[in-house]
């Protein structure tokens, strides 16, 4: 195995991690109460996942979401 997956593995583990926590229902009323969607983080999380993976469609699809998400939910408040 070399450096640079070593590197691309561990990044892809602490996105993983990221992931686990933001299902946690603890976490999510931590951050629903200061307005952020810790479903669209989420996806988010998953999307950037995809894309280290090499996964571009999924990743474009998931991230794109997200924005047009987080887009309208900004332009609500």
């Amino acid at each position: 195995m070399t450096r640079h997956q070593d590197s691309r593995e561990a990044a892809i583990r602490l996105l993983e991690e990221v992931t686990a926590l933001l299902k946690e229902p603890h976490c999510s009323f931590a951050f629903a109460r200061h307005g952020v969607n810790t479903s669209l983080a989420l996806l988010a999380a998953q999307g950037t996942i995809a894309y280290l993976e090499g996964n571009k469609l999924r990743a474009a699809e998931d991230l794109a979401t997200a924005a047009e998400e987080i887009l309208a939910r900004s332009e609500r408040t």
